[in-house]
């Protein structure tokens, strides 16, 4: 076994939506509390904590980390720290534990991701979500998230063809995954028609984008133990963290390709090379599904399809449930919701049920290898990784 090897070998998860009687401490209490208990260990196990959480003043929590405490009396006392990057916070919580681990400073991780959005009004949030692009060019700051991911499918328009069919096919695709999923946020069968369609239900967001090309504004949290090889003995159920990689762009958007999705593109690619795998190896992925046209930039970053062809990934069959590489099966930031701090870490916690034959409706037969790919910003900070069922 490589002695830097790190498994993750519990997790929880609260449901995603609207949860207006939950406060974001209840959210983090409940998350940890399934994760402890799913790996089979009190608080006194844990060497160190990373909590994953955006806010940018959607939350008055600014000070979040030991709240995670309140989940169990024996985590009192260890080291807890917040790590913010963006809607990738989940995964920069998720890496900084792994970093504690591989140094030898801890053995046992507790990673828990969250956010409270819908007690903000849409505007509000919207406003928030934008403070994670460029501040300092009068237009990039002027820009909300939907508008930017507009100018990526208009630019794929122009470049390309009209992306839009292709995505309503994804936004259809993740909704009837949700529908499989007990914890997803929107449950409900979208077909193609209705998703391509512009309509009093499937407004314009910001034109070409419709509501139905947008991810959900969500509250939830997620949860997952990381052990080391050293303390792998203790723990019944284990899913090896095979290959990461993080790779960050330029935050400024001029001067970038956004079409090129170069930094997911390095950071899928280079997991990939360092887990010595292929595309076909894999049995499912999840990926960052804030926007349609986002999925659609993914399937080519990844080499689904070549530039300007990921349609040909929805045309083939390939990413639909029961294809050769089921994409978002957990219904994807799109159906499942977008909490943004927690979205990294349930990525992980729903892959870990996937690899661990605990998915229920969501399972996919026999998986062995998965891969996660979550994003911050604009493809400005990308993390990819690759998770391997343990066979004993």
């Amino acid at each position: 076994m490589n002695t830097d090897t790190v498994s993750i070998v519990g997790a929880g998860h609260t449901p995603f939506g609207r949860l207006d009687t939950q406060t974001l401490e209840d959210l983090i209490v409940a998350a940890t509390r399934e994760a402890l208990a799913d790996a089979g260990i009190g608080g006194e196990q844990v060497d160190a904590i990373y909590l994953g959480h955006f806010n940018s003043g959607m939350a008055p929590d600014a000070f979040a980390a030991s709240l995670v405490m309140q989940a169990d009396p024996g985590l009192r006392f260890k080291p807890a720290t917040r790590c913010e990057n963006a809607c990738a916070s989940g995964s920069a919580a998720l890496f900084g534990a792994m970093a504690a681990i591989r140094s030898g400073q801890a053995d046992v991780v507790l990673v828990a991701g969250v956010e409270k959005m819908t007690s903000n009004s849409t505007a509000e949030v919207t406003r928030a979500l934008a403070g994670a692009g460029y501040q300092h060019d009068a237009d990039e700051a002027a820009l909300s998230f939907p508008q930017v991911f507009a100018l990526a499918a208009g630019e794929y328009a122009s470049r390309y063809q009209d992306p839009l069919p292709a995505m309503a096919r994804i936004a259809s695709k993740n909704h009837d995954n949700a529908l499989r999923n007990p914890l997803a946020q929107m449950r409900r069968k979208m077909d193609f028609d209705a998703c391509n369609t512009v309509s009093d239900k499937n407004p314009l967001i910001a034109p070409p984008l419709r509501l139905t090309d947008c991810s959900l504004i969500t509250d939830g949290a997620a949860a997952v133990v990381l052990c080391s090889a050293r303390a792998a003995a203790r723990f019944s159920k284990q899913v090896d963290i095979r290959a990461a990689a993080q790779v960050n762009d330029f935050l400024p958007m001029k001067g970038r390709d956004l079409l090129s999705f170069e930094g997911p593109r390095r950071a899928i690619q280079g997991v990939l090379q360092q887990a010595k795998i292929q595309l076909d190896d894999l049995s499912f992925a999840e990926v960052h599904d804030c926007f349609t046209i986002a999925e659609l930039l993914i399937y080519e970053a990844m080499g689904l399809a070549p530039a300007g062809q990921g349609h040909r990934a929805l045309e083939e069959g390939t990413v639909f449930s029961d294809g050769r590489l089921p994409v978002n099966l957990s219904g994807g930031l799109k159906a499942k919701g977008h909490p943004v701090g927690a979205t990294g870490v349930s990525m992980h916690a729903l892959s870990y049920r996937q690899l661990t034959g605990a998915a229920g409706d969501m399972q996919r037969d026999d998986a062995k290898l998965g891969l996660v790919f979550n994003m911050g910003g604009a493809a400005v900070a990308n993390y990819a990784t690759v998770l391997e069922a343990r066979r004993c």
